[in-house]
């Protein structure tokens, strides 16, 4: 009767402390089911591909970033090639020129277009890149063609030369369907209303296919590419994911979301089958600036 007791008691305890816990973040898989990272850890080094899609400002997202890149790097070595959204294709040069060890991160830095927050969330990933003689792609296409497609949409491309095609997805106006979910959604954008037309969609569908262009380019069987990129960009197996699929079916991918709720216990239905694994992060965490 008495150890009775004390197992209901001890449980109770239990109980308390899990209710007053704090944790930083949860890992649920599509289905709504809680994964340990090291489970998920062991299906990810399986894989082809993997798209990282965090929220840019998050630090969990940053945090789990560089912890999945050195144990995957553990496993697979010179075998892992990193890439990402963050940096435009025409700056590869100057990527690969500073991961050879051409020149200091001073200079790097000053040359290279950056992100804001590219010190605090980004550099240590290159670092990483740099230290293991690892590959770093930079994937998306350049800014300023964006917002050429964004303007005036695909037929604006043609007045583009050779030179720039070179750093723009070779299939983006051949296979390029409005009708994909995550580009049809943006059409209903409401805090974008102002701003949407057909074009806008196709400014996005831009940098997906470039994305997917470079990767592609620079994965071969036996590689492991693991993408760093927004949410959206692979959310619901869609955007850099979609076009991946068309140019080269049959790939084993994996995808990462990172969402915010307000309860991290469990996934909310509206997340529910946005990625192979879902990150769940509190809304109320700290976030890095842009």
């Amino acid at each position: 009767m008495k150890k009775t007791f004390l197992f209901i008691l001890l449980a109770a305890f239990a109980a308390l402390a899990f209710k007053n816990d704090k944790p930083a973040y949860a890992i649920f898989n599509k289905d709504g089911k809680p994964v340990k990272y090291s489970k998920m850890m062991k299906d990810l080094e399986t894989a082809d591909m993997v798209f990282y899609g965090e929220m840019h400002t998050d630090p969990i997202s940053h945090w789990l970033e560089y912890n999945i890149t050195r144990d995957l790097y553990k496993i697979k070595k010179d075998s892992l090639v990193l890439g990402a959204e963050m940096f435009e294709a025409d700056n590869q040069l100057i990527m690969n020129e500073y991961l050879a060890g051409d020149y200091g991160a001073k200079k790097f830095e000053a040359e290279i277009k950056l992100w804001k927050n590219y010190k605090t969330d980004y550099k240590p990933l290159v670092e990483f890149a740099k230290k293991h003689n690892l590959p770093f792609i930079a994937t998306d296409i350049h800014r300023r063609y964006a917002s050429m497609v964004y303007k005036k949409g695909f037929d604006v491309l043609d007045s583009l030369s050779a030179e720039a095609k070179k750093y723009i997805g070779p299939d983006l106006v051949k296979l390029y369907d409005p009708e994909i979910k995550c580009y049809k959604d943006m059409m209903n954008m409401k805090d974008m209303k102002d701003h949407v037309d057909e074009n806008f969609p196709k400014a996005q569908a831009a940098k997906d296919a470039t994305m997917a262009y470079f990767i592609l380019k620079n994965w071969s069987p036996g590689k492991l590419f693991l993408h760093y990129n927004g949410s959206y960009h692979s959310d619901n197996f869609q955007g850099i994911v979609w076009w991946i699929n068309k140019l080269h079916p049959g790939l084993n991918i994996k995808t990462i979301s990172t969402v915010n709720q307000e309860d991290i216990s469990r996934l909310d239905e509206e997340n529910l089958n946005l990625a192979d694994y879902i990150v769940v992060v509190p809304d109320d965490m700290t976030n890095t600036s842009r």
